[in-house]
Parts: structure tokens; sequence; C-alpha cells
């Protein structure tokens, strides 16, 4: 085992561990925003609603991601939407922009099929009798999800949501496949310039790990005391 590379090659990591950070952060918005409309979806009750969010679900659900990333990669380009160039951002990343955009979109269009679920469950947990007594009141059906069922289910699943973005997190080393400057990219980077097929990879475990477990044990914290509040 060798590591004397680090010296040289340590900012690499560093510069990875925060485009993936970046990348899974944004992911996870998209991912929440998209999970929640295809929720709302499945739990309505109308027929062709319902079909929409589970074809979506199932379809995102039962497709690789690999294959979900080759396909919103190369189709942007091959349909000429193109993200403008921002030599600001692209400095700060140390990526292009555009690519990093279609990693972000991928990843967040992948998640929201995952988070749709999350959001249906804590919907589901929530007591009918108030919905029922949101009615009675005359609020709208619309109405009484942003103010009554929303919430609560958002309390109820907010853990769970945290879970996501670790997973997000560990799944976003795929995007180094289209040349985003993640952390497994740099790895890939430091092995080919240092020679070392194995040692680069252990130090990007471990960066990984040093990301996921502090946000796990702050999960267990925060349901710990979300039980203790029920």
């Amino acid at each position: 085992m060798n590591f004397t590379f680090l010296t040289k090659y340590w900012s690499y990591y560093l510069l990875g561990a925060k485009n993936t950070i970046l990348l899974a952060l944004l992911a996870v918005i998209i991912g929440v925003a998209i999970g929640l409309f295809l929720a709302i979806l499945r739990i309505s009750k109308n027929r062709g609603l319902r079909f929409i969010g589970t074809a979506y679900v199932e379809f995102i659900r039962g497709t690789p991601l690999l294959v979900q990333l080759f396909i919103i990669y190369y189709g942007l380009q091959a349909i000429g939407i193109r993200f403008p160039e921002s030599p600001f951002l692209s400095r700060i990343l140390g990526i292009n922009f555009a690519d990093f955009m279609a990693g972000v979109i991928t990843m967040g269009i992948n998640s929201g099929a995952y988070v749709c679920e999350i959001f249906r469950s804590g919907i589901q947990t929530v007591d009918r009798g108030q919905t029922e007594a949101a009615r009675s009141l005359g609020l709208s059906w619309p109405r009484t999800l942003r103010y009554i069922i929303i919430p609560q289910a958002f309390r109820n699943v907010l853990p769970t949501l945290g879970n996501e973005f670790i997973v997000v997190i560990k799944e976003s080393s795929i995007v180094s496949i289209i040349g985003i400057a993640d952390l497994m990219y740099k790895a890939n980077t430091i092995r080919g310039n240092t020679f070392q097929p194995f040692e680069p990879l252990i130090v990007a475990a471990l960066v990984y790990f040093l990301m996921t477990f502090p946000l796990s044990k702050m999960l267990a914290h925060i349901e710990r005391r979300m039980k203790r509040h029920d």
C-alpha cells in the first residue's frame, strides 16, 4: 500500500467531494418536487392521473440508472437542448456546466420515482379523520393537501428523505461516465496519473464514508427526537 500520492492529489478529492455533494443536493431538490407531484397524482381519484403517476414510477424504477443517464445526456443533445455555459459556475465546479446539469436532471428524475413512494406512504399515514374534518370546514381538496395533509406527511417522511439524500450521494458516482468531475471521476483521474489502480479507490471509498456517515447519524438523532415528541 502506497498513499504518498495524497500529498499531491488531495485537492482532487476535495473538489470531487464538493461536486458530489452539490450534485446530490440539487438532484434531491428536483426529486422532492417531482416526487411530491407524482404522489398527489397517485392518490388522486382520477384514474388517468393515477395511471400517469404509476407509469412514471414503474418505468423509472424498472430501468437502470445508467441507461437513464445516457438517454438524458445524449437525448438533450439530439433534440438540440443545451444549457447555457456559465464561466463563473464552470470555474467554481471545475467542470462543464452543461454536462453537470445533465447529471443533476438524471439523478433528480430517478430520485423522484423513489421520493414519490416515500411521500405516498407518508400521506397515507395521516389520519383520514383530519381530511374529513378539513372538508367539513369547507376547505377544498387542494387547500386540504396544502395546509393539513402535506405538512404532516413531510414531517413523517423527513428521516426517509434524508436517507434518500445519502443514497443519491453514493449513486451519483455513475455520472463520472459522462465526464462530470465528481469524486469517482477524480479518483479515476488519480489512478491514471499515478498508475496505482487500487489505493485511490480506497481513499475515494473513505471520503464517501466520511460524507455519508455523519449524515446517517444526524438523521438517526432527528428520528429519535421525533419519536420522543410523539
